[in-house]
C-alpha cells in the first residue's frame, strides 16, 4: 500500500471509529475490514473495534459471509480476536 492509500485507509478508519462504528450494517463492517486486509493495510484497532461491535451485536444481523469476511480479514491481518471467536 503506498503512502496516499495509507493516509486514506487511516482516515477511513479513524472516522469509522470516531464515530464508533454507528450507522454501519453488518455487510458494511464485513466488507470494510475485508477491503482493509485486502489491501494490506494493518491497523489493529480498527480490526478489534470491528470485532468488539460485531460481539457487542451477538452477531444479530450477521449472515455467514460478513462473519467469514470479518474472521478472514482478522486472521489475514494477524488479529485474534477470542470474543469473537467465542462467540461465533
Amino acid at each position: 500500500v503506498g503512502t496516499h492509500a495509507e493516509k486514506f485507509y487511516a482516515a477511513v478508519a479513524d472516522r469509522a471509529m470516531w464515530q464508533h462504528l454507528s450507522g454501519f450494517k453488518p455487510q458494511d463492517l464485513g466488507n470494510m475490514v475485508w477491503a482493509f486486509a485486502k489491501a494490506g493495510v494493518h491497523f489493529e484497532n480498527f480490526y478489534e473495534t470491528v470485532a468488539d461491535v460485531a460481539v457487542s451485536q451477538k452477531l444479530r444481523g450477521f449472515n455467514p459471509q460478513n462473519i467469514v469476511n470479518i474472521v478472514w480479514a482478522l486472521a489475514t491481518m494477524g488479529v485474534c480476536s477470542d470474543r469473537l471467536y467465542n462467540t461465533a
